[in-house]
């Protein structure tokens, strides 16, 4: 196990939970401050199901992947790495949006459900804690392939989850308060970086199993100067899934994504302009 597969799992873990956790701490909030308490076990029910269905997604992702031949594994763990990185997209995007209005979305939501009974309940628990659990799953199962036999990643995602439970703990009793947009503007940068390296080894991945060509034609050979077992290519590895012999297709989807997605993430919200009331109208 290395420092290095610890951390980068484990962001993922914290941002993942943390979602999931701002998610619980809403609905039971709500549930509480309108006296419906009766109602908790079914939030808990739903978020039951959504955590057991994560494993279970997990279990079988691994399960398929080991009953492979080798260029079947390649190509399977080549697409589950895009995937991964389309998922975590995704959410980096999703988040920088919600942060600010994601409580009061919930709360309507639930005042449906509350209205509607028991089962509309656990089905807005489970799909609102659903999605997170689905991405970890998959995500896991990605940077557990890069990692090879290293226990990094589990060891990371359950550091990052146990924070981020924390964290929306303390949130819910009102004993922390933190800025979210900044917190998930700064993490979701992190994340673009670690997702390029996913979206990079699952190409080689795809390559070592010829789907796709260019395996050989090699971008740069740092093998000398910087190799994977030496302390910094370790490092680089562990968080963005460095290759010492980095071939041309990963070279520029690596820095292409980046370059994309990192400007699309800093790019300024478009403010909506009020409306200009029409002339001699009063405003």
């Amino acid at each position: 196990m290395t420092v290095e597969y610890v951390f980068a799992s484990a962001l993922v873990g914290l941002r993942e939970g943390l979602e999931a956790t701002l998610v619980v701490s809403v609905l039971l909030a709500y549930l509480v401050k309108s006296d419906r308490r009766e109602s908790i076990r079914w939030v808990w029910l739903g978020v039951g199901v959504a955590v057991a269905l994560s494993v279970g997604v997990g279990a079988l992702i691994t399960f398929t992947s080991s009953s492979l031949d080798f260029e079947a594994q390649e190509t399977f763990g080549g697409v589950m790495s895009l995937i991964a990185v389309a998922f975590v997209t995704a959410m980096v995007f999703w988040m920088r949006g919600a942060a600010r209005k994601i409580s009061g979305e919930l709360r309507g939501k639930l005042s449906d459900a509350l209205a509607i009974g028991p089962l509309a309940i656990v089905v807005l628990a489970f799909l609102s804690v659903g999605r997170e659990g689905l991405e970890t799953a998959v995500f896991f199962y990605a940077s557990a392939q890069s990692a090879g036999s290293n226990s990094g990643p589990l060891v990371g995602f359950l550091i990052g989850i146990a924070v981020a439970v924390a964290i929306g703990w303390a949130l819910y009793r009102g004993a922390l308060r933190i800025n979210l947009s900044r917190f998930f503007t700064w993490t979701g940068i992190l994340l673009v970086f670690v997702a390029a390296g996913v979206l990079g080894y699952g190409l080689h991945d795809l390559q070592e199993a010829g789907v796709l060509p260019g395996l050989n034609t090699l971008a740069f050979d740092l093998s000398g100067p910087m190799p994977e077992d030496s302390w910094y290519g370790a490092l680089l590895k562990g968080i963005f899934n460095y290759s010492a012999r980095t071939s041309v297709l990963q070279a520029v989807a690596w820095v292409a994504y980046v370059a994309v997605t990192l400007t699309a993430f800093l790019w300024p919200a478009r403010k909506v302009a009020d409306p200009v009331p029409p002339q001699g109208a009063t405003p």
